[in-house]
């Protein structure tokens, strides 16, 4: 069975559960890409994303923060708005928690990055789909993890690289750090894709057009195909082995008539 009938399957059973047994239920984090397989799965239905309905049933996307990139599609029991469920979904975190993630000695503390905080995760036998987002400050993190294995998170995760840390579970309001971003700009043909993705990567023409062949760049989640498609403001774009951005826009034309395409990179 391939990951679309997967998904599909998993919506059906979630959406039927909570309209026979009227009570929350959730899938696990699904990446931008998964997210996007959703509303297709939809869409193949029948099913606008602008109803919010599956089955019947009220679905929520929710990771825990706002403009998350790991989210969970939560299915509504019949007590229990969307606006309900955002407002209070934060405080309480019955599906998403948040776990704290400190050094026990600050001086003695790693610079530690994402890659390092997914490893150590990674290391525990956790499996990726229940990790959401993971928000790093210079000298803290904050993991979004599914409530069912926060316990587990914060009881077992003692080292990261080789520093020391201590764990607390908090709610997603708690959370205080945002992601942080390197804002690139520069001068390009046009806002086609292949040419912003040279711009921001440094990367030939060629190099940016067979990473998109090969299926390895992501516009809002979707597998990008066409090196031609024009960017728009807004766009989060995503490269395999490479990172990812928000494309801003682009300013008036130059002089030679080239486009000045402005993006922010996750750093």
């Amino acid at each position: 069975m391939d990951e679309n009938n997967l998904l599909a399957g998993r919506i059906r059973d979630l959406s039927i559960k909570t309209y026979q047994n009227d009570y929350l239920t959730h899938t696990d984090f699904l990446s931008a890409s998964d997210l996007a397989l959703f509303y297709e799965i939809l869409r193949k239905q029948g099913i606008s994303g602008n109803t919010r309905t599956v089955n019947g049933v009220p679905f929520v996307v929710y990771g825990g923060r706002q403009d998350a990139d790991r989210n969970v599609v939560c299915f509504l029991p019949s007590y229990q708005s969307e606006a309900d469920f955002l407002r209070f979904e934060p405080e309480t975190g019955s599906v998403i928690k948040l776990v704290h993630v400190l050094p026990r000695n600050r001086k003695f503390a790693d610079a530690l990055t994402h890659r390092d905080y997914l490893g150590a995760l990674m290391n525990l036998g956790i499996v990726r789909d229940k990790i959401g987002d993971i928000l790093v400050g210079e000298e803290e993190a904050y993991i979004f993890v599914l409530n069912e294995i926060a316990e587990l998170v914060s009881k077992e995760l003692l080292q990261v690289k080789h520093t020391t840390v201590q764990c607390e579970i908090v709610n997603p309001v708690a959370c205080t750090l945002e992601p942080k971003f390197e804002e690139v700009s520069g001068s390009v043909a046009s806002e086609r894709l292949d040419a912003v993705l040279a711009m921001v990567y440094h990367l030939s023409r060629t190099k940016a057009q067979e990473l998109i062949s090969a299926e390895q760049v992501f516009v809002g989640g979707q597998t990008m195909l066409s090196a031609g498609y024009l960017l728009k403001p807004g766009d989060r774009v995503s490269v395999r082995g490479h990172g990812k951005f928000i494309y801003t826009g682009a300013g008036p034309l130059t002089r030679k008539g080239r486009v000045f395409a402005k993006v922010r990179v996750y750093v």
